[in-house]
């Protein structure tokens, strides 16, 4: 339990790392449960100031470069889309010797160094945003309240297909599909290319 800036209690969902990287749709909704309860007891929501934004976008990147590869390293756009509108706080303890290049002294974050776990939820929620927003958009006798996760996904797309408008008639590439290729596997196609596997 942590104090917003106009002194209310939020909840921040406190992840302990290493989070294993395999069910992620799981880790990532287990902040949907953490919202839940957040309602049921009465908490206020998350406020995220640009500080804190800054600090997650740098630590994601931070992680990625200089520890290991993310399944999926969602936009700076994304990451600061999900932030603003997350009602539960994304903490954890710190799992590196690295500290983040950015950002460090901040009243809100405990620590310096990266926390591994808050990068896997984080990147998890905006990899699985799809498959969770099917699941919450099914949930009509619970006041959920992720509707941002449509409007997220929308934002993905763009981000995936590299154009700023949609053609909602026709299939758009998916180009981060290649962006961080392993060395030695095989590519079997590009993006929309003829003949290519899909």
């Amino acid at each position: 339990i942590k104090k917003r800036k106009d002194g209310n209690d939020y909840l921040a969902m406190v992840y302990a790392g290493p989070v294993r990287g395999a069910g992620g749709t799981a880790a990532a909704f287990s902040l949907i449960l953490g919202d839940y309860l957040r309602k049921k007891t009465g908490y206020d929501s998350y406020d995220a100031d640009n500080s804190e934004i800054n600090r997650y976008i740098t630590e994601l990147d931070d992680y990625h470069e200089r520890v290991t590869n993310l399944q999926y390293k969602p936009s700076s756009e994304e990451l600061e889309f999900l932030v603003k509108n997350l009602p539960v706080e994304i903490d954890g303890d710190p799992t590196e010797e690295l500290e983040v290049s950015n950002y460090k002294d901040l009243p809100r974050v405990g620590t310096k160094r990266i926390r591994g776990g808050v990068c896997l939820v984080l990147s998890m929620l905006a990899l699985k945003a799809p498959k969770l927003w099917k699941e919450v958009s099914k949930l009509k006798n619970f006041d959920i309240g992720w509707g941002f996760l449509k409007e997220f996904i929308e934002i993905q797309k763009k981000k995936k297909a590299k154009k700023d408008v949609l053609d909602k008639k026709q299939i758009n590439p998916d180009y981060t599909y290649i962006s961080d290729l392993v060395a030695g596997r095989p590519v079997l196609s590009f993006p929309l290319r003829v003949g290519g596997f899909r």
